[in-house]
This record gives structure tokens, sequence and C-alpha cells, in this order.
């Protein structure tokens, strides 16, 4: 029986083959954005004070829409603005309602570091996130074998761009390689969409301390993050606790206030 994320990297391969016919890597090497040095999430959120990672997105497989009429450039800019940590962008418009270009409008508004977010499968893709603009490329270790994680960062690292490793259990962990900046644990279960912030406690110990850690999902509360950051969490992807609410930058702004 195949689960969401079956069904999503299925699309994804028929979508990644056609934008390769229609644009090919010599022309996204072209791109304005692809010479730009990359900056530093990693680093970002180690010298942070709230470590958190705002993320931009229409809609999810579990919620429908959260917030389908959100101006990219107005609430990307708001969380800049707001003193996000970096910013996440989805770029799949079948299951999230995001599209490239949002990243790329984006972009010239932004000051902290960007992350694509969406299912990487090809190198491909890679050249994508740098013709956009986007810093960061985040792996999913449900969606990939080890070695295609290990071909995929080792190739992210030579155009620039910082790998985001994200895990579910500890059988994935051993998907991390050298080429791995952030290691995120995901509360939500790709496969079942069911969430349980007890999935990043469970797995804080089991991360070696070279990779920054970062907890994904399900995150709602201040007093969470704070839990998390006791154990060795330092960056924080929230996405829908903002994006549900009329002005997610506003929104941030308070949750990080309430924070210090």
């Amino acid at each position: 029986m195949s689960t969401i994320l079956d069904k999503i990297i299925a699309s994804k391969v028929i979508e990644v083959a056609s934008r390769r016919l229609s644009t090919p890597i010599s022309a996204l090497e072209k791109a304005p954005a692809f010479s730009r040095k990359c900056l530093s999430m990693k680093q970002s959120l180690l010298n942070s004070e709230s470590g958190i990672i705002s993320e931009f997105k229409r809609k999810s497989p579990s919620l429908g829409w959260i917030h389908e009429d959100a101006d990219v450039i107005d609430v990307t800019a708001g969380y800049s603005a707001a003193g996000a940590s970096g910013i996440s962008i989805l770029t799949d418009m079948e299951y999230f309602g995001g599209t490239p270009m949002d990243l790329m409008a984006a972009r010239q508004f932004i000051t902290c570091p960007v992350l694509r977010k969406d299912f990487v499968i090809d190198e491909y893709q890679l050249y994508e996130a740098k013709a956009m603009g986007a810093d960061v490329i985040l792996l999913i270790a449900a969606a990939l074998t080890v070695e295609q994680t290990l071909q995929l960062a080792r190739k992210a690292h030579e155009l620039g761009l910082e790998v985001l490793l994200e895990v579910h259990n500890a059988e994935e962990l051993g998907h991390a390689n050298d080429f791995v900046d952030m290691l995120g644990v995901n509360n939500r279960n790709l496969k079942t969409f069911e969430q349980s912030i007890q999935t990043s406690f469970d797995l804080a110990a089991l991360i070696p301390d070279k990779f920054v850690k970062v907890s994904e999902s399900g995150i709602s509360k201040t007093e969470t993050v704070k839990e998390l950051r006791k154990v060795g969490y330092k960056g924080f992807l929230m996405g829908e606790n903002f994006m549900k609410e009329e002005n997610p930058a506003e929104a941030l702004s308070n949750f990080i206030a309430n924070l210090q």
C-alpha cells in the first residue's frame, strides 16, 4: 500500500524530468543568482538567540489550504524583519501550493539564509535551488537511499549550498555523512503524517554533536522550544503555527518576543 510520501516522490520524478527538458542545467548556471555566495544557515542558527526557521507554505497534504492567498514577499520579508534565523520556502506546487517563483521573488527581500523546501531526488534540483537563490537544500532520509543522500549532499557542497538532512527515527540517522551541515528531526511521520514532539526528544542524544540539531514540525509553544534547547537543539522549523495567522510575520515577532 503506497504512502503519501510514495505518491509525492512518484509525482516528483515526473515533474523533475519535465523541468529538465524545458530548462537544462546549462541554462540554470546562467541565472543571476547562481553566482551569488550562499549565506550560512548553520552559522545563523549557532549565533541566533531564537533559532527560528520560519516557513512559508500555503497548504499541506494533512491540512489542505492553510493560507491560500498569502503573498510570499509580504510574509517572507516580514519574517526576515522580525528576526527569523532562516526562512524555509516550499517550492512544491501539487502538495504544498508553492513554486520556484516564490523563492525567486522573495530572495531579494530577505537578509537571512533561505532553505529550498522540496523533495530532492535528483542533482538537477540542486542546480535549480542555486539558480533560485537558495542557500540550503533539504534532503529527506525517508525518500532516499544512504548512497543517494551522500551523492546529493556532496554535490550540494560543491555548488556552495548547505545541507539540512531530515530524519524521523534512529534508523534514518544512518543517512548522515560529512557533507551534512544540519540534522533535522521531523516530528511528523511523512508516511502517515501523524506528529509528535516526543520524536525530537527521543532522538536528541543519538545525534552526533558535530551536526547542528533542528526540530521540525508541530512546534507551537515557546515552552517547547525552551525544553528542546535543553537537549541540544539550536534550530526550530515552524510553518503552520505562523501561516495559519492573518499576519504570519507578526505572529513570528510575538513568538520571538515571548522566547526572550
